[in-house]
């Protein structure tokens, strides 16, 4: 059995190639719980400038596994870009709303798209 337990260096793991032993015990699990990851969109109407919305969604964006933007927009609404689960993303929104901010919210336009992965993190836009 030894010859299947030879080691990966770093970098190998990095491309994804694991011992024999890693994929029986850790990575075969982790490959088969995937979570198909999706964008959601949102445009909040209300008084949602000038009252600390983006920095309290920033705030509550770091209790999720979410990546993203948020920013103001000329029109005096704020979008809010966000990819992960599905299921955590509906969370997530909800968080926004339980955080104090739902009374800031007039209405909400939401679109679910395919992620782009093009986020690292969660940021505030300028």
């Amino acid at each position: 059995m030894g010859e299947f337990m030879a080691s990966s260096t770093g970098q190998d793991r990095r491309r994804g190639d694991f011992s024999y032993r890693d994929r029986i015990t850790c990575g075969t699990l982790a490959r088969t719980s995937v979570v198909k990851r999706t964008r959601m969109q949102i445009y909040y109407s209300g008084t949602v400038q000038g009252v600390g919305f983006r920095y309290s969604v920033k705030s509550v964006a770091n209790g999720f596994e979410v990546t993203g933007t948020i920013r103001n927009l000329a029109d005096g609404r704020v979008e809010l870009l966000a990819e992960g689960g599905k299921e955590e993303l509906e969370a997530f929104r909800q968080g926004i709303r339980d955080s104090g901010l739902a009374h800031f919210i007039h209405k909400e336009d939401i679109t679910w798209n395919e992620a782009k992965n093009e986020f690292r993190g969660f940021e505030i836009v300028r």
